[in-house]
């Protein structure tokens, strides 16, 4: 069983027991967290497809963790020029392990 689930505008395929790591919600660590965007479900049986989200589906999960990626480095570089500059970007996430799909 999986479903596609739409968060931080992006779209994450997930299983029960999966660790995502998402964009940054509001939600204490411990606590549960439910994604109502779901725009597919798959059974094993049978797939549904929303138009554009499943009605009455849910996936539920627990957050794991409140972090900060690694540093990425922005450098700009302008050739002959004497342009140089150097910037570094941590961005924020969310860890949720997905606890159930419900459709």
């Amino acid at each position: 069983m999986f479903a596609v689930i739409e968060t931080g505008g992006k779209q994450y395929k997930v299983s029960p027991n999966d660790i995502v790591r998402i964009e940054k919600i509001e939600t204490g660590e411990g606590e549960t967290c439910t994604f109502d965007n779901v725009l597919l479900v798959d059974d094993g049986k049978s797939v549904t497809i929303g138009e554009p989200y499943v009605k009455g589906a849910v996936v539920e999960g627990k957050v794991r963790a409140q972090a900060r990626d690694d540093k990425k480095i922005v450098f700009k570089y302008h050739s002959k020029a004497r342009y140089r500059k150097l910037k570094g970007h941590r961005q924020h996430y969310t860890e949720v392990q997905i606890t159930s799909i419900n459709a």
